[in-house]
C-alpha cells in the first residue's frame, strides 16, 4: 500500500503554478533542495516522471498533467478538513476587481474553490474597466484586482499573455469599408492602442460608437456597423475574430496581470491568489491556441 504526502502534492502544486522550483520555494517558505527533493520522492512514489527537465524550464509530462489535478484537489481538502475540524476558520471580506472580459471561465471556478476552503469570508466581486480597477485598488478600496495591461508594471504579478485581435459580427464586412467604423468603450484600454495601429498603417478610421456600455459595443459590433478589438478568445458567440488575410495590422498581445497579491496581507488573499494563479495557469504561453476566456463551457 502506497500513501501519497499532502506535503509533497502541496510542493508539486507550486511548482506547476508558479512554474519553477525557485518561486515554489519562495512560495512555500523552503528551500530549493527541500522542495526539489519532495518532488522526488513523489515521482519514486507514484513510479513516473511528473516533470519533464529536457527543456530550459520545467514542463508537466502528460502524466503530471493528470497527477495536477488530483493533486489540487487532495490539498484543498485536506486545508478543509484541517480548517473545519480545529475550528480554525477565517471570517471577513475580500474585495475581487476584474475587468468583465476575463471573468469566464477562471474566476467562477476560483470562487467556487475558496468558498470551499473558506466558507466564512465572503468575496465581492467588481467588474469593471482595468483603469478604474486600478484607481480603487490605489485608494485602498480593493484587496485585489486583475488587469488587462499592454505590459506589466514591477508592482504587477503577470498571470498570462494573450493577443489582442480585431473581431467583428460573423461573416461581416464592416472591416473592408473605408473609412473603417470602430466601436469601443469610452475608459477601454485597447482603443488607443487600436486607433494607433490603424493610424501606422495609413488606414482611414471614423468612430462609430463611443460609450460607457460594453453591451452597446457588442451589439454595434454584432449588426456589421462597425469592428472592434478585444482579447482574442474573449469574443461572445455573436462575434467572431476576423481573418482580415493581414489587410488589418496587428495588435500584439495582451497581459493579464494580478496586483495585491501580497503575502503580508495574511494567507487567505494568498491563497485567493493562489487559486486565481492556478485559474489562468492553463492560458499561459499558448498564443498559437487561444483559450476560449469569454465563454463558459
Amino acid at each position: 500500500m502506497r500513501n501519497l504526502d499532502v506535503t509533497t502534492l502541496r510542493s508539486f502544486v507550486a511548482v506547476a503554478d508558479l512554474g519553477g522550483v525557485t518561486k515554489a520555494a519562495g512560495f512555500l517558505h523552503l528551500t530549493q533542495s527541500a522542495v526539489s527533493m519532495q518532488l522526488k520522492r513523489l515521482e519514486e512514489l507514484i513510479g513516473v516522471d511528473l516533470l519533464d527537465r529536457s527543456g530550459r524550464g520545467i514542463a508537466l509530462t502528460p502524466q503530471g498533467e493528470q497527477m495536477l489535478g488530483y493533486a489540487r484537489r487532495m490539498v484543498t481538502l485536506n486545508d478543509e478538513v484541517i480548517r473545519r475540524l480545529t475550528h480554525d476558520e477565517f471570517e471577513g471580506t475580500i474585495t475581487l476587481g476584474v475587468p468583465h472580459d476575463i471573468v469566464y471561465p477562471a474566476i467562477p471556478r476560483v470562487l467556487q474553490q475558496f468558498n470551499a476552503a473558506y466558507p466564512r469570508v465572503k468575496v465581492v466581486l467588481h467588474s469593471s474597466f482595468t483603469m478604474e480597477l486600478k484607481a480603487q485598488f490605489q485608494k485602498g478600496e480593493m484587496d485585489l484586482i486583475l488587469t488587462t495591461e499592454a505590459e506589466s508594471p514591477e508592482s504587477a504579478e503577470l498571470l498570462c499573455k494573450l493577443p489582442l485581435a480585431w473581431v467583428g459580427a460573423p461573416g461581416g464586412a464592416s472591416w473592408r469599408r473605408r473609412p473603417i467604423p470602430f466601436a469601443s468603450g469610452r475608459q477601454c484600454l485597447f482603443r488607443p492602442r487600436a486607433i494607433a495601429a490603424l493610424d501606422r498603417a495609413g488606414i482611414e478610421w471614423e468612430s462609430a460608437i463611443l460609450t460607457d456600455s460594453d453591451r452597446t459595443v457588442e451589439a454595434t459590433i454584432s449588426a456589421d456597423l462597425a469592428l472592434g478589438a478585444m482579447i482574442e478568445g474573449t469574443e461572445p458567440r455573436h462575434l467572431e475574430v476576423i481573418d482580415h488575410g493581414g489587410a488589418l495590422p496587428e495588435l500584439g498581445e495582451q497581459h493579464i496581470n494580478m496586483y495585491g497579491a501580497d503575502t503580508s496581507k495574511g494567507d487567505v488573499i494568498a491563497d485567493l491568489a493562489g487559486l486565481i494563479r492556478a485559474g489562468f495557469q492553463p492560458m499561459r504561453g499558448r498564443p498559437d491556441h487561444p483559450v476560449r476566456l469569454g465563454v463558459v463551457g
